[in-house]
This record gives C-alpha cells, structure tokens and sequence, in this order.
C-alpha cells in the first residue's frame, strides 16, 4: 500500500509513552492500526444505527440472550482451551 506522510498533533505524554513500547521503527505501524480500529468501530456504529432504523432498537430481552450466547461462547473457548494433564505428564 502506498503511504504519505502526515503531520498529525498528539498530547506528548502519549506519544512518548507509545514511542517506548512500540520503539521509533514501530509508531507509524502503531498509529495506523489504531486509525483502522476507530475506523471499523465507526462502520459498526453506522451499522447499527441503520439496523435500528430499518428494525427499532434492540430490546433488553434480546441484550439478555446475546449475552447469555456471548458467555456460553467464551466458556466453550475456556474449556476447548485448558491444559489437561496430559499435556503436563507428572514427573517420575
């Protein structure tokens, strides 16, 4: 992908403390994956605005339920994912 440079102004307490996580190489590749970020989050926002329109708000019964299936995912995960025993064999 082609790049350009621009000149963008942040509070400097932030940029330096990002600057010695990611080191200087790493800030631009930084900045740009948080700017995709907020980028998606504002599509999922416009989506969800238009469902609401095209289909009234999500009630609190239907929050319930994909909560419910969210956490009921997450404990599938959980558990596909603990260690057993026999990837940690006792010691002799």
């Amino acid at each position: 992908m082609a790049t350009k440079k621009y000149t963008v102004t942040l509070p400097e307490e932030l940029a330096e403390e990002i600057r010695r996580e990611v080191g200087p190489g790493g800030f631009s590749a930084y900045v740009t994956q948080a700017i995709e970020r907020q980028r998606e989050q504002d599509r999922l926002g416009e989506l969800v605005a238009w469902l609401e329109e095209e289909h009234g708000p999500v009630t609190e019964a239907e929050l319930a339920a994909a909560e419910a299936e969210r956490r009921e995912i997450e404990r599938g995960f959980a558990e596909r994912e603990a260690p057993t025993d026999e990837h940690y064999p006792k010691a002799s």
